[in-house]
């Protein structure tokens, strides 16, 4: 694997995990919301998938986001029936995020980009020696 080639691949993961982190935020942000409308559908967590495909121009391994779905488990019901959002039956839909798993799934964003940063900054520096060992 060349050096650009490594670079372009710690790139692509670490845009990858930015999309990743984004995705996490907008889930949290919203943990609380419920529908507009009564007995309307409450914020559906979304989900983010991966692929890795090999990029034509320079024929290195990259990571790009396949999907960014919508989570198809079930909503909480709350039986509160004083709420703006409530049916009518007096329930209310409650959307399907955990910030416990939004908390996990952001660490292990974290992780990886600081992974892949890792990577590049290995790269820089086995290049910059190269360099100098040329001069000498």
């Amino acid at each position: 694997m060349s050096f650009e080639s490594a670079m372009l691949t710690a790139i692509s993961g670490m845009r990858a995990q930015t999309k990743r982190l984004r995705v996490v935020a907008e889930n949290l942000a919203n943990a609380d919301t419920t529908a507009s409308t009564p007995g309307g559908e409450p914020y559906r967590r979304k989900t983010i998938s991966f692929a890795a495909e090999i990029d034509r121009a320079t024929g290195a391994n990259v990571v790009s986001v396949k999907k960014i779905g919508r989570d198809p488990s079930a909503f909480k019901r709350e039986y509160e029936p004083g709420h703006p959002s409530a049916g009518p039956d007096g329930y209310v839909l409650h959307p399907n995020v955990q910030s416990m798993v939004e908390m996990m799934d952001m660490q292990e964003a974290q992780r990886s980009y600081e992974a892949n940063l890792t990577m590049m900054s290995g790269a820089r520096t086995m290049i910059q020696r190269t360099i100098d060992l040329l001069r000498s």
